[in-house]
């Protein structure tokens, strides 16, 4: 099955030319996969999501575009956005085509393990609470459904809030402190620096008039 980002680089551009030349799409995805490997920013796409399969972000391949970056000791990963290439916490390299490509590196030269933590039956979570929330698309203060998924890629620790009306807020931890959150153009928190402070045993995170207090407990386990 072709990957979803794997012909976005010349997949568009072609079948716009083959419209205006009034010539029919091609048959198949294969004939479009043989002339993105003719291209010098191809990025070989693999697996369904990094680090687990349904994530965004992908491992990327050998080509031309991607010689330079590759390392046996690391993972080479594309992402459709800065946000989601920096929350895996490597080293952004590059970014060809609306993909930012970052490399991973591996604990010990291999893949790192995932959370060992259990999960809270029916769900992909290692544990679920509601948390002190305010302030999304001016929501009063109130409490907020949240799961969190423990010591995934590099050690990543991934905090998924819900608000009404199946609206989302993702924060990313490391060691305990905040990293970023997927913030985006769309609600308008991009405009914003994403925030941590310390105070007791929670850290309170802001995120302009977004406002979330995530207790230690529920980071770090144990």
């Amino acid at each position: 099955m072709t990957g979803p980002f794997k012909l976005a680089l010349v997949g568009a551009s072609a079948l716009a030319l083959w419209a205006c030349q009034g010539e029919s799409a091609p048959a198949n995805d294969a004939t479009l996969t043989a002339t993105a490997a003719a291209t010098s920013d191809y990025l070989p796409f693999f697996g369904e999501g990094y680090p687990n399969s349904g994530d965004p972000c992908r491992r990327v391949g050998e080509s031309t575009a991607t010689s330079n970056f590759l390392d046996d000791s690391a993972d080479l990963v594309g992402c459709p956005t800065t946000e989601a290439a920096e929350s895996l916490g490597g080293k952004v390299v590059a970014t060809i085509g609306g993909t930012t490509l970052v490399s991973v590196p591996r604990a010990s030269g291999t893949a790192p393990a995932e959370s060992t933590d259990a999960l809270v039956a029916g769900t992909e979570y290692n544990a679920t609470a509601t948390i002190e929330c305010a302030g999304y698309r001016a929501h009063p203060a109130g409490r907020c459904p949240a799961g969190v998924k423990r010591n995934q890629q590099s050690g990543v620790t991934i905090v998924e809030i819900q608000w009404p009306k199946g609206d989302s807020r993702t924060l990313f931890f490391k060691d305990g402190k905040i990293l970023s959150a997927n913030t985006n153009e769309a609600d308008g928190s991009a405009a914003y620096q994403v925030t941590g402070e310390r105070k007791d045993d929670v850290t309170i995170v802001r995120i302009g008039p977004e406002r979330y207090v995530i207790p230690d407990a529920f980071i770090l386990g144990g």
